[in-house]
């Protein structure tokens, strides 16, 4: 007679997962957690291998819908594709709460330092093949690298885990195949009063001090 499973012990999908962190990231926005508090219980959810260990990380936070009204539906990820093309946005562009960017040969570049961000934490999803995505984010900002490669495939955040506080949260997932993910801090070069920064872009600053940040 074969045994029942319990059914906290059943696997999950990467798509369980990634509607896990989108329940948490409401959770921020009704003050139930912390960024602090995110980052936490989003790991624990990203790497999750079963159900009861999925649900660990929603079994204290009551409330998040009205009990009056259905759940509104998880907004399915804005798509950035290239396939053997460049895809880039800079400057004051508008930035969604979940991007999901698939790139064939191509390149894709992503700048968020002038960007108008309006959730407190934005997953973008990368699945890249003999290609190169590059995200730039603000210094402000904090980033959770949860991508794996194979074939060749490489991850560089240089800098981007550093944060100054009270920025944005960037959550990274996907997968790498021959191809490179370079996440990134602006690079920014100051002589005296002025700031080069990235794009030649010039402005003036009280700060007398001459470095590169990169």
């Amino acid at each position: 007679m074969t045994t029942p499973i319990d059914p906290r012990e059943l696997r999950v999908s990467d798509a369980e997962r990634t509607h896990v962190v989108g329940v948490l990231q409401k959770a921020i926005g009704t003050g139930l957690l912390s960024l602090d508090d995110f980052t936490a219980r989003a790991d624990t959810a990203l790497a999750a291998r079963t159900r009861g260990e999925l649900n660990a990380v929603l079994v204290d936070l009551p409330g998040l819908v009205s009990a009056e009204a259905p759940a509104a539906p998880e907004p399915k990820p804005v798509e950035i594709r290239a396939s053997m093309s460049t895809v880039r946005r800079r400057g004051a562009w508008d930035v969604p709460r979940a991007l999901s960017v698939r790139n064939r040969a191509g390149t894709v570049e992503l700048d968020f330092t002038e960007a108008r961000i309006t959730d407190p934490v934005v997953t973008v999803d990368v699945d890249v093949s003999m290609g190169t995505v590059e995200l730039v984010v603000p210094d402000e900002a904090a980033c959770d690298l949860h991508v794996d490669t194979v074939v060749g495939g490489t991850v560089s955040d240089r800098g981007a885990r550093r944060a100054t506080g009270g920025g944005t949260r960037f959550v990274v997932t996907g997968l790498v195949k021959a191809g490179n993910l370079n996440i990134r801090r602006p690079t920014v070069a100051r002589i005296g009063p002025l700031v080069i920064g990235r794009h030649w872009k010039l402005t003036w600053t009280d700060r007398p001090d001459r470095r590169r940040l990169g």
